[in-house]
């Protein structure tokens, strides 16, 4: 009897790691197909018509009865899967418009804002004094909302786990690479040693795990300009 079967298209970044651990927390079975950035595969037609922008991650869903489901954007893909399985959108002390409040904070804030805060201060080929400030600057001024926002309830949204915070969990990792220091804001501390202690988050940072420490070298030559300086064709 065929089965329902779930791809997620990944490679070792942030937004990947929010959906690969949003699937551990949910329990589902999935399938890794791994799309390597460093060597442009993000270019290829078959993943385009699947993201339209060549990023990852990127979500694929063939049902039993011959049906496709295709989701680009991590956002838009833990809303698909949190509400497809109403679990992690709040709760009894969290309400859903919260958790969709502390999400696309991290969509339109967290993601670009420390995102460039990394590639200034560790990718970029030129050192561009002004970015670096702005940016650590401005990853300076989230970090300072997120422990401000943990001060007053146990996670992100409210006082139940939700997807606002696997969404924002990822991004604070590499802190260092953001000019910054979760031990320097007491709330982010204790909010991290809670999710890092979570088994299903441990599982989904395994995921390709082999590749990580490549990734976090600064890419070279060809790797670099398909990164950072290749448009789409």
């Amino acid at each position: 009897m065929s089965r329902n079967k779930t791809t997620l298209f990944f490679w070792p970044t942030p937004n990947c790691y929010k959906v690969s651990i949003l699937l551990e927390e949910l329990e589902l079975e999935y399938e890794v197909h791994p799309v390597h950035i460093g060597k442009g595969e993000q270019f290829d037609h078959e993943f385009l018509e699947i993201s339209p922008h060549s990023k990852v991650p990127a979500l694929r869903e063939d049902t039993a009865n011959g049906k496709t489901q295709t989701i680009f954007e991590s956002g838009a893909i833990m809303l698909y899967l949190a509400e497809k399985h109403n679990q992690l959108l709040g709760g009894k002390k969290t309400n859903k418009l919260s958790v969709i409040q502390w999400l696309m904070f991290q969509m339109a804030n967290i993601g670009p804002m420390l995102g460039q805060a990394h590639h200034f201060r560790h990718y970029a080929n030129e050192n561009i004094q002004y970015a670096i400030n702005r940016y650590t600057n401005e990853a300076s001024k989230i970090y300072a909302v997120l422990d401000a926002q943990l001060g007053k309830s146990q996670y992100i949204a409210g006082e139940d786990y939700s997807i606002a915070d696997i969404a924002i969990y990822p991004w604070l990792r590499p802190q260092k690479m953001q000019g910054q220091n979760i031990s320097h804001h007491p709330n982010i501390q204790r909010w991290y040693n809670t999710m890092r202690a979570r088994p299903a988050i441990k599982r989904g940072l395994l995921v390709m795990h082999e590749k990580v420490s490549n990734i976090r070298k600064k890419p070279v030559g060809d790797a670099w300009k398909t990164l950072f300086d290749r448009q789409s064709k």
